[in-house]
């Protein structure tokens, strides 16, 4: 990482859709792959051939972001255009079918297709990933802990994925039902310190559950490449300008949380069923959801939460040069999210006349449209 304060990495994946049909492109796929790695070194590859990821080297400001990363979309458009294919940045390709899928090639991904089963093979998803470097990275576990009851949140605002296999789910961000299937997955336990961790991924090890700690798909980890604590429980944004604040959202909220040692310290178990309980309502109903507070006792609305967390963050967001990033996430609440979109696309070509069909169309449309 760079050594600025709290610089940061995005990681996103994004689907590739045949223009012509929107679904999953037939044929080979290694012309546009090896084009892409041509013109976009930071491309790399994800478990199936119809997908791809973008990197931004570590960033100090929010403006490198929107630059590099807004940059680096419309170039990877322009390369999928040239080999007739549409890029979405979504959870879930709204139409997608698993079954359809080649899986890449890669010692990596053939071990977790064979070690995983049919898990890995219906994992048709995307997210995205900020990486936040942090003063001391011994002490990622303690912050990983404390920044667990902001997960819900996070997700909420992120949530792009309301269709799978061609079927409304009813939930905003299914992708987290889906990626739950693998193990290993969803929020991290609570470790009482690095050590406790440490031993953990030890004996993950040694009993050869795992490779390397790269294979704890955690929500939130730390990295074992890069001193950073990283975050994953985001859905893949489809508008530049939300993974953005999602970014600058974790930036504030990790920095927040090394100032303020005190914040959500002492977490226990009934803090983390409770935060479960907010994934789910997160997961369902996005930025609609009424969130429980552990310190009230009740639920409050999701704009009520996030206000409450838009002035925990204040200083931090001045400090770190993002309040517009991160004043972004009210107007995301007020407008809805990409499944919020999606969804709506869906209806109004329903409410045309379309048949179920032509409103799905609608909807990768709609999130083809936004993507740069």
């Amino acid at each position: 990482m760079s050594g600025h304060p709290y610089s940061f990495g995005i990681e996103e994946e994004y689907f590739l859709a045949d223009a012509r049909t929107r679904g999953t492109p037939q044929g080979d796929l290694a012309a546009f792959h090896a084009e892409a790695k041509a013109g976009l070194p930071e491309t790399g590859r994800e478990l199936v051939a119809a997908q791809i990821e973008l990197c931004t080297p570590p960033l100090a400001v929010m403006d490198e972001a929107r630059r590099n990363l807004g940059g680096q979309r419309a170039r990877l458009a322009m390369i999928a255009g040239r080999h007739g294919l549409t890029l979405l940045s979504c959870g879930t390709h709204p139409v997608a079918r698993r079954e359809s899928q080649t899986a890449s090639d890669g010692e990596r991904y053939q071990g977790i297709l064979s070690d995983l089963g049919i898990a890995a093979r219906r994992a048709l998803i995307c997210g995205m990933h900020v990486h936040i470097e942090v003063p001391d990275p011994d002490g990622r576990i303690d912050l990983m802990n404390r920044l667990l009851p902001f997960q819900p949140m996070l997700l909420a605002l992120s949530a792009s994925s309301p269709f799978w296999q061609g079927e409304a789910t009813g939930l905003m961000a299914y992708r987290l039902s889906v990626f739950g299937e693998l193990p290993r997955t969803g929020l991290p336990e609570i470790f009482a310190d690095a050590a406790a961790h440490d031993r953990f991924v030890a004996i993950m090890t040694r009993a050869g559950a795992i490779a390397d700690a790269s294979y704890l798909w955690w929500s939130l980890r730390p990295s074992i490449k890069y001193p950073t604590l990283e975050l994953r429980i985001a859905d893949a944004c489809t508008r530049l300008e939300d993974s953005l604040c999602l970014a600058a959202l974790f930036r504030c909220l990790v920095r927040l949380c090394v100032r303020r040692p005190d914040l959500n310290a002492g977490l226990d178990g009934v803090s983390r069923a409770l935060t479960l309980e907010n994934l789910w309502r997160a997961q369902r109903d996005g930025v609609r959801a009424a969130l429980i507070d552990e310190a009230r006792g009740g639920a409050v609305p999701f704009n009520e939460a996030l206000d409450a967390v838009l002035a925990l963050i204040a200083e931090d967001a001045d400090a770190l040069g993002c309040v517009p990033e991160v004043a972004r996430a009210r107007a995301i609440a007020a407008e809805g999210t990409s499944a919020d979109r999606q969804v709506a696309a869906y209806a109004a070509a329903r409410a045309a006349g379309s048949d179920h069909s032509a409103g799905l169309v609608a909807a990768v449309d709609w999130i083809a449209g936004a993507v740069i």
